[in-house]
């Protein structure tokens, strides 16, 4: 299984849709470890194209600091879950507290 999280300087970014790359950590949720991670540039920016997109590339769960209502719902018709207010952290940090159950949660820091 794939989580995606949005990043800009090497950590998560707090404004998804524009966010300079993904990455993309393959989980084993069974024994919830980290399997592997890949880094990759962001498509440019295309309103409705980063659900399909991910979608293509495996992610089952996006994990972001903030993201509108509309996005939400292009996620959830591709299949994707998304966990929102999530901290600016490196992305092995967050999935590994997010598969321990101990990721700490804010608000959704996006107002659109």
């Amino acid at each position: 299984m794939k989580r995606a999280i949005p990043l800009a300087g090497g950590k998560l970014s707090l404004h998804f849709g524009h966010c300079e790359r993904f990455a993309l950590v393959d989980v084993d949720p069974a024994e919830k470890k980290i399997l592997k991670r890949e880094d990759i540039d962001a498509p440019p920016h295309e309103p409705g194209l980063l659900p399909r997109w991910l979608a293509e590339r495996g992610a089952s769960v996006v994990i972001t600091g903030g993201m509108g209502q509309r996005a939400q719902q292009l996620f959830a018709q591709h299949g994707i879950s998304v966990v929102l207010g999530a901290p600016a952290d490196v992305p092995e940090r967050i999935v590994s507290d997010y598969l321990a159950g101990t990721l700490q949660l804010g608000n959704n820091v996006c107002d659109h």
